[in-house]
């Protein structure tokens, strides 16, 4: 296909059943559309007229990196310490309208009527996607979903938190790291637990679940692939496939 354009993939958003007023954490690959009318920020827009004004869209803007450990612990400037989770969402947190979740690896950026809700509190997350964070609190809302843009489960960072949910062994680092957050110009210091981010992990492969299920929904925009799926189902049935074999997720 050629170029696509802001109003196609609003239109393509509604026809695939994103729903309007929902709450959708967005893993994105601006170059799986193709060549896009107005770069990242037409995505953006587009995601945000899709959901409207009742709606709210969230993006990952992790930092975390597996050379951070309780010795080497992490250092987060929520305005300038970019995600690099890809041009999308380091668009996105740049907005003046985004509010970004303070902790120190996992953060999360949001706009729209529940953003402040559903990022609040994040520095008080010991692990970084318990049930308190942004993750944990979208995936017990009726109107929470996740929405795959362009790339495949291996994205999602909501398969951490059912980890962290069902408790598995083989995912946090020993230990506490004493982090830096710095708000104001001050750094204020608090101990965080760690991800073990040399374990490798295969997401996918509970999409065939999901499918089985009936739980995903899959369409195209452009050149891109969509996947959508309603967080609470999502977290239920992996959580349930975890706690059946703890090492499921596991490569």
């Amino acid at each position: 296909m050629g170029n696509i354009t802001q109003a196609e993939i609003v239109q393509g958003l509604v026809a695939g059943g994103l729903p309007v007023g929902s709450q959708v954490l967005v893993h994105s690959s601006l170059s799986s559309f193709g060549h896009v009318e107005g770069g990242a920020d037409a995505i953006i827009d587009a995601l945000l007229e899709a959901v409207g004004v009742g709606g709210t869209v969230l993006v990952p803007t992790l930092t975390g990196n597996e050379a951070l450990s309780p010795e080497n612990p992490p250092v987060f400037d929520p305005l300038n310490s970019a995600c690099w989770t890809g041009t999308i969402p380091e668009s996105f947190r740049k907005r003046s309208n985004a509010i970004r979740s303070l902790h120190p690896t996992h953060s999360v950026a949001a706009i729209g009527a529940d953003a402040q809700a559903l990022i609040k509190d994040h520095w008080y997350s010991i692990t970084p996607c318990d049930a308190h964070s942004p993750y944990g609190k979208l995936a017990r809302r009726p109107d929470g979903y996740i929405l795959l843009i362009g790339v495949d489960y291996e994205s999602c960072t909501m398969f951490h938190h059912v980890e962290e949910l069902v408790g598995v062994e083989y995912h946090m680092q020993p230990g506490f790291a004493k982090a830096k957050i710095i708000i104001d110009g001050q750094a204020i210091e608090r101990h965080y637990m760690l991800h073990r981010y040399r374990q490798t992990r295969n997401f996918n492969i509970m999409e065939s679940v999901f499918i089985e299920r009936s739980i995903q929904t899959s369409f195209t925009i452009g050149n891109a692939t969509l996947r959508m799926i309603q967080a609470s189902k999502m977290v239920e049935l992996t959580a349930q496939s975890l706690t059946a074999d703890p090492h499921i997720l596991c490569e």
